[in-house]
């Protein structure tokens, strides 16, 4: 199929709508979860009920990672529009099934069908991911930075939509199952807008480059897995609180923490629209260092916070250390291993949802371990008054955010080496696929 004569603007919305989408689910989780913990967690086990939210939640990143793992590697044989359907059929059943969950009563059943519907959301946010990262990447090769962020400032965009629609809904009494039926909105039209939608195939299959030139790609280039090492703790230090905020820093400041994410979500869309013209100033690995170390000091500043006007300086901190993230991590590997393919960037993907896959049930214990301890153990908490157990939570809610604080620091030095070579080499250049046949060319040389 000929690139060339795909509407570039309609897909580029379609892409955009599918990161909304996404967005949007990450605010319904975190709106949710306190709900899903004391309606159904407390009830079987609430001295372990924020470890099973926790890995309920994490049910989510391992579906989104899988499907990342399997789908970026079918997804030249499938197809863009079958992925982003699967998409949209994963977020429509996983409400639904959330939504009758919640009307069952409070034991294993229920427990088991909220996890199997967060997956299938898990595997439809990864379907997402699968197809629109690299169908960008084909449609402007020329500025995939750029485009990638702009792409992914739809994803805080969802987040702020469906964090005020949240507190709307708790605020005004209404269930709070009806922000699944909200979910499912942008579900439906994304699907009716791709059956219409004519879609590319990617740069690797547009430059004739085989599936076993894909993988040697990927086997002979050392750097992709240092950079998939890193892609792990990038994205434990952006998605893993974000994932917690409503849990844990309302207990800290007393003040709803889904209204700090849609705050720092607001300020996320709004930088990464400048991002290509940041990249041309210091880099893509430049901007991950940077990046790196505001996020320490945001992250350890929320779990200081005590008082919404320091949440708020702190979040702001953290937000501007994790904006550029995850869509800069794709487009590094977008750009330096071009041959990699949707592959590529799907094995970026699978490693940051299989990262808040182990971070967010460590998280929830954290918080059950120190609340234990607040409280003088774990039978001692049935007991408590409710002044005693806030401070317990209040504790809690602190001490799991300080665990992950330190996570950042650890790619200091990986960035730093880096952006010091590339700067020696006057600066990396996007590599470039040639013509079917033809070698790959980095900065005009083989």
């Amino acid at each position: 199929m000929n690139n060339t004569a795909i509407n570039r603007q309609r897909l580029y919305l379609i892409g955009n709508l599918s990161i909304f989408m996404i967005g949007l689910g990450f605010a319904v989780r975190a709106n949710i979860a306190p709900d899903l913990q004391a309606n159904i967690y407390d009830q079987i086990d609430l001295a372990t009920s924020a470890t099973r939210v926790g890995e309920a939640l994490g049910a989510t990143f391992t579906g989104f990672a899988l499907t990342l793992l399997f789908g970026s590697a079918l997804v030249d044989l499938i197809g863009m529009k079958r992925m982003l359907l699967l998409s949209a059929l994963g977020y429509v059943l996983g409400s639904v099934g959330l939504v009758v969950a919640s009307l069952l009563p409070a034991d294993q059943l229920a427990e088991s069908l909220v996890l199997g519907s967060l997956l299938l959301t898990g595997l439809g946010w990864g379907a997402v991911e699968a197809a629109s990262n690299p169908m960008v990447a084909a449609l402007y090769p020329e500025e995939k930075t750029h485009r990638l962020n702009i792409l992914h400032a739809w994803w805080p965009a969802g987040i702020v939509v469906g964090g005020l629609l949240g507190v709307t809904i708790s605020s005004v009494g209404l269930p709070w199952q009806l922000n699944l039926l909200i979910l499912m909105l942008p579900s439906v039209v994304m699907a009716w807008l791709v059956v219409r939608a004519q879609f590319p195939v990617t740069e690797r299959v547009a430059a004739g480059v085989s599936y076993q030139g894909m993988l040697a790609e990927l086997i002979r280039r050392p750097l992709f897995w240092v950079f998939w090492v890193c892609m792990w703790l990038t994205a434990a230090t952006e998605l893993a609180p974000g994932q917690w905020v409503n849990m844990a820093l309302s207990n800290i400041v007393g003040m709803q923490g889904i209204l700090l994410l849609v705050y720092v979500s607001a300020l996320m869309f709004v930088m990464r629209h400048f991002a290509g013209a940041i990249v041309e100033r210091i880099s893509s690995v430049g901007l991950m260092f940077v990046s790196c170390i505001a996020a320490t000091v945001g992250l350890y500043a929320l779990s200081k916070a005590s008082s919404p006007l320091l949440a708020f300086g702190a979040a702001t901190i953290w937000g501007i250390g994790v904006c550029y993230m995850w869509p800069t991590m794709l487009a590094i590997t977008a750009e330096r291993f071009t041959r990699g393919g949707a592959l590529a960037m799907g094995l970026m993907g699978f490693a940051g949802g299989m990262s808040i896959q182990f971070v967010l049930p460590q998280m929830g214990a954290v918080f059950d371990s120190a609340k234990a301890e607040a409280a003088g153990g774990a039978a001692a908490l049935a007991t408590l008054s409710p002044e005693a157990m806030s401070e317990a939570v209040r504790y809690a809610s602190v001490q799991s955010f300080q665990a992950v604080a330190f996570v950042p620091l650890l790619l200091l030095p990986v960035f730093s080496v880096i952006w010091m070579l590339d700067r020696k080499r006057r600066g990396q250049q996007p590599a470039v696929i040639g013509e079917p046949g033809t070698p790959l060319t980095v900065n005009g040389k083989k």
